[in-house]
């Protein structure tokens, strides 16, 4: 089964050709990172103007790339949510057309979902059920992946996620947009043990997570330092934040592995790339013996491929829509966590 999907929720407008949810045939993205960087972050009614110009040439450099015409899709995905609505809207429409014309189903896809989904992609051996530490510019779970559709949250932050507290101290320090690779980047030249940061724990649930007041010491640091004629030593700052952060993540993560009692963990999300992540991650797992799953670079950040993947799983599950579909921007993913006993 071929399925044709689109990724339009932030500012990668993205098309791939996707063969029963394990197969990339292709995988087009046009990112507008590069011209966010100088408003120092995504503007949306920006975003969703050059998704609107960037879409039909994405298609058809995907058909071309797959080797294909229009006439082998046999379905066509889009991401519902979350993201930006209009630049969301811009798919679904595009979507929507190319199914009607085709007479072939159309699928929308939970964009968190997708990233879950990134790991099928690479991992041929990967099979519900698993954790999955999700981390991405918006979003921070811990999951526990009972089947492809069916999943459950076990933590998650109650503030800041992950990359967002990675790309506002990357701003803070002057790394600019995107912040979250400049800030990987500095950080491998600096002392991770240079600044002693806060960690929040949660006795109601010990996998949530919460990185604002963590963000406030760093923006603390900053603050008395300027105040003092001091020069910011921005790789220490970067090595000891990154640290932080990679260390919660892992902690409760473990914690979750280990209190569930699985052996195997697939990552996913934009700070699925973090080095220090990946690092700390691969050595905790190799000591306790964990199965450990990383998609590759490609598919950490927003792509249509996760999407195609996400997409074939609910098609054979008998999950189509009608064009009644619509973008919902602040979609969640999975179910109410469970109640986890206090540690």
């Amino acid at each position: 089964m071929i399925i044709l999907s689109i990724e339009t929720s932030c500012d990668e407008t993205s098309c791939a050709l996707v063969k029963d949810g394990r197969e990339v045939l292709s995988n087009v993205i046009s990112s507008q990172a590069a011209l966010f960087e100088k408003y120092g972050g995504v503007v949306p009614e920006i975003a969703s103007r050059k998704h609107v110009e960037y879409i039909i040439p994405v298609i058809d450099e995907a058909l071309k790339k797959a080797g294909i015409t229009i006439n082998d899709v046999d379905a066509v995905a889009v991401t519902k949510g979350p993201g930006l609505v209009g630049a969301l809207l811009t798919g679904i429409s595009a979507a929507k057309g190319i199914a009607a014309s085709m007479d072939v189903p159309l699928i929308g896809v939970n964009h968190l979902e997708g990233h879950i989904a990134s790991n099928y992609l690479e991992h041929s051996e990967l099979e519900p059920p698993f954790i999955c530490l999700l981390v991405s510019g918006g979003h921070t779970h811990i999951l526990e992946v009972k089947d492809y559709t069916d999943i459950c949250i076990l933590g998650r932050t109650r503030d800041d996620a992950a990359g967002e507290a990675f790309d506002k101290i990357a701003r803070a320090i002057g790394l600019g947009y995107p912040g979250g690779p400049k800030l990987d980047k500095a950080a491998a030249g600096g002392n991770p043990d240079a600044y002693e940061l806060p960690v929040t724990r949660f006795r109601d649930n010990p996998y949530d997570f919460s990185f604002s007041g963590l963000k406030t010491a760093v923006l603390n640091i900053i603050n008395n330092e300027k105040q003092k004629g001091n020069e910011i030593n921005v790789p220490d700052i970067s090595a000891s934040f990154q640290a932080t952060v990679a260390g919660t993540l892992v902690r409760n993560t473990m914690e979750a592995m280990e209190a569930e009692g699985f052996d195997s963990l697939a990552v996913a999300g934009g700070v699925a790339a973090n080095s220090g992540l990946r690092h700390l991650l691969s050595k905790e797992c190799k000591n306790r013996g964990y199965k450990l799953f990383f998609p590759p670079m490609i598919l950490c950040t927003d792509n249509a491929a996760m999407i195609g993947a996400a997409a074939y799983y609910r098609y054979i599950q008998g999950e189509i829509d009608d064009y009644s579909l619509d973008a919902n921007p602040s979609l969640r993913i999975g179910y109410p966590q469970k109640t986890v006993d206090n540690k």
